[in-house]
């Protein structure tokens, strides 16, 4: 192995700091904290009263960011290295946007108290965020003010707890050994009971009553598991509420108790029909991380 972060040339171009200049002309550079990477990709610290403010205004520039590419949290409790992260971050949530006009990335981070786990929603800016915000909440237990439908989205809704945060066990031995009882069934059968009105959705419109089609959780020759449930005026269909995470390993959590080497399985099985695809950018990150490169093969 060689070391040296001359090997390491940042994939994005120098004009990508261009936002950096049009965020301080804006804001203030008062506003933001930068925080240097391995990458070179701009990453900008902001208080949490001008999140919305500041990512309305990437979305809506003359080359607009206009894809929510990731937007996740992190907890940062247990981190010892704390260079660069704002005092009182106990969690983090990030949102990594993208300009194909620009062909550049940047990426906003907030940070939180454990006292205060709480959001604006961003769905009014990328209708995507959506899903993000969910995962997000049902992982860590931050909540997003004004989501249209807060929820679980990987865990069952019976499900006690955020498994991503620090203070939950990541071994099955920590927990008490499972049992399903009658009682316990048939609640997890009537948590699973699709409710239209939960989402919305009428039952009934002023000539007709829709019926309720729910296909799935099936394999639709993919991989994963993928229920959606279908709102049909006769043979039309008129809506529909998909419904993910039947196949969700928690492979995040198994990553908490492996040394980063001995994860690397892992991430092929994460999607075995792309398990290179995994492996290749989880490498390749623990390389920039640690600022060398593998030798050729």
């Amino acid at each position: 192995m060689t070391t040296g972060s001359a090997l390491y040339i940042p994939p994005y171009k120098a004009d990508d700091q261009d936002v950096v200049v049009e965020l301080n002309n804006r804001f203030g550079a008062e506003a933001f904290t930068a925080q240097s990477t391995r990458t070179g990709m701009p990453v900008l610290w902001v208080a949490r009263a001008r999140l919305v403010e500041v990512l309305t205004f990437l979305r809506n520039l003359p080359k607009p960011y206009v894809m929510l590419y990731d937007l996740h949290g992190v907890d940062e409790r247990l981190r010892t290295k704390r260079q660069g992260l704002p005092s009182g971050a106990d969690f983090t949530v990030f949102y990594h946007l993208m300009s194909l006009e620009r062909n550049s990335d940047v990426m906003i981070k907030v940070a939180l108290s454990e006292s205060d786990l709480s959001l604006p929603t961003v769905t009014s800016i990328w209708p995507n965020a959506n899903w993000y915000e969910r995962e997000v909440w049902d992982m860590y237990g931050i909540d997003f003010k004004g989501h249209p439908h807060l929820s679980r989205i990987m865990m069952p809704p019976t499900w006690e707890g955020h498994p991503l945060r620090k203070d939950f066990p990541a071994r099955a031995t920590e927990f008490d050994p499972f049992s399903l009882n009658l009682a316990k069934q048939q609640l997890e059968e009537e948590a699973a009971r699709f409710r239209p009105e939960d989402w919305g959705m009428k039952r009934s419109g002023a000539n007709e009553d829709y019926m309720f089609l729910n296909l799935g959780p099936n394999h639709p020759s993919a991989h994963g598991a993928f229920r959606i449930i279908l709102q049909l005026d006769g043979e039309e269909i008129v809506d529909c509420v998909p419904d993910i995470g039947y196949h969700h390993r928690g492979a995040e959590k198994m990553a908490e108790r492996q040394s980063w080497h001995s994860f690397i399985p892992y991430t092929d099985r994460i999607d075995y029909l792309g398990g290179v695809m995994n492996n290749l950018p989880y490498v390749l990150s623990g390389e920039k991380l640690a600022g060398c490169k593998g030798p050729e093969i």
